[in-house]
């Protein structure tokens, strides 16, 4: 009893808010506008909708562009509302703590903490390997082994992923605000490069390939395809594109006037983000028949190459390059105030929320860059990307049915927020169902590997966070 009385403890919300008053207050909606859009759309823009095409949707792929970011629309509205009422460091780890209890929100935190880790060794690994492709026609070529993970055809190290995170991670540590400007100047020009290809495709479109909108239904050794069947599988894969605003949420410690800057941050990133994910796939495949989007690591490049635009792929694959770095600068930011939070409150060493002598959490910034930077640049990690969207996918369904506890305490022992998620008490269950839904279309290795983290969350919790929990002082 003893037991699932510690585990079910519940974080006194004023208490976080004296812990993360120290960070400094700085970023501004236009701010989070930009690390939204810099984290949704980076590598997944120029890759996954060709992808998505060939092996299940065919044209119909901004049909599961649409369905995924309308799931992923009603929990960025849970967001905006727990982000409002409660901005405190560390986002859903901090907030489920809060509504649900340390256990659960240490569950939560831990599986969104495989999100940033691996999205970060995700992503470099994925700059590393769009920018050895441009600069191979000027001659340059780093050696087998200085361009691989350890083990990957004769590589020792991933160097341009290695560099990639400890650049991003050197920005970051010199303050939210600094990074934030970088960032808004390499979102607004990533953005235009989008726009060019999508200007540039739409004189290349032939109505033809868009015939049959919807193919029919088959199975194929990928899963399935056509139909409403590949649709289906289409919004799993496709899903992973539209996480990026909840690193948002992360930052909300260090936002002026958090009340209305994060709802407005979270829900228009994603509809910036939705507007050119939709674009970018229907141009796609007007402009060359989807199959030959098979196997295709840059089927954005590929396609402006088929139409005769070289130039232009040019120019938009080296602004996905810097794309790319966006998405790590998001990422650094999110996953070190989530592991700050962490060591803040006892569960992870307490190093690791302390903060410097600038008010920043330096010890945990550098802590995930170097975890993120073994992942990438030593460890053959494609397997494990899987865990980006299950542990994502699992703390969605958190926050979701945690709007259920939090509503009644608004106003009371916790903030009345201004933004507050319309049609209470449905879209809360809807959100979830739809993440729910998500989550089941993702493969078995997947779930898997996500039970995996989950018991090696569990054991550190057991062994050393419940005992070394600042609540034990309370």
């Amino acid at each position: 009893m003893k037991l699932w009385q510690t585990m079910n403890r519940k974080e006194d919300p004023n208490i976080y808010q004296e812990k993360d008053g120290h960070l400094v207050r700085t970023l501004k909606v236009r701010d989070f506008l930009a690390l939204g859009v810099g984290t949704i759309v980076s590598t997944s823009i120029f890759t996954l909708p060709g992808e998505v095409a060939a092996l299940h949707t065919g044209p119909a792929v901004a049909i599961s562009c649409v369905i995924a970011s309308i799931v992923a629309g009603l929990v960025a509205f849970a967001y905006a509302e727990m982000a409002a009422a409660m901005p405190f460091a560390g986002s859903v780890y901090s907030w489920i703590n809060v509504v649900f209890g340390e256990f659960w929100g240490w569950i939560s935190g831990w599986a969104l903490l495989a999100e940033y880790l691996i999205g970060m060794a995700f992503v470099s690994s994925g700059l590393s390997a769009n920018l050895r492709a441009l600069i191979a026609p000027l001659g340059w070529k780093l050696p087998a082994a200085l361009a691989n993970p350890l083990g990957v055809n004769g590589g020792v190290v991933d160097l341009v992923a290695l560099i990639a995170i400890m650049l991003a991670a050197i920005l970051v540590s010199f303050g939210v605000s600094k990074a934030s400007r970088v960032e808004n100047v390499l979102v607004v020009v990533k953005v235009l490069a989008i726009v060019l290809f999508v200007v540039v495709g739409l004189t290349a479109i032939k109505a033809a390939n868009f015939v049959p909108f919807i193919p029919h239904y088959r199975p194929t050794a990928h899963g399935p395809f056509g139909g409403w069947q590949g649709i289906y599988a289409g919004v799993s894969m496709i899903y992973i594109s539209f996480l990026g605003f909840d690193t948002i949420a992360s930052n909300s410690a260090e936002a002026i006037n958090p009340q209305k800057t994060m709802p407005r941050g979270i829900i228009g990133s994603l509809l910036i983000a939705v507007v050119l994910f939709v674009a970018v796939s229907l141009v796609l495949v007007g402009m060359v028949p989807y199959h030959q989007y098979l196997n295709s690591a840059e089927p954005v490049g590929y396609a402006l190459r088929q139409t005769g635009h070289g130039g232009v792929a040019i120019i938009v694959q080296s602004v996905a390059v810097l794309g790319m770095f966006t998405a790590l600068i998001g990422l650094c930011m999110a996953s070190s105030r989530l592991v700050y939070s962490f060591g803040r409150d006892g569960m992870l060493p307490k190093k690791l929320g302390k903060l410097n002598q600038d008010r920043r959490p330096a010890t945990a910034l550098w802590t995930v860059a170097i975890i993120s930077i073994i992942i990438s640049a030593f460890i053959p990690f494609a397997f494990l990307t899987q865990l980006v969207s299950a542990g994502t996918l699992i703390a969605f369904m958190f926050v979701s049915i945690g709007i259920y506890r939090l509503r009644p305490r608004e106003g009371h022992d916790i903030a009345d927020p201004a933004f507050k998620m319309p049609l209470y008490p449905v879209l809360p269950f809807l959100a979830f169902l739809g993440s729910f839904a998500v989550f089941l279309g993702l493969d078995n290795q997947a779930k898997e590997y996500m039970l995996v983290w989950t018991i090696v969350g569990i054991i550190i919790y057991y062994l050393y966070g419940m005992h070394h929990s600042a609540m034990n002082k309370q």
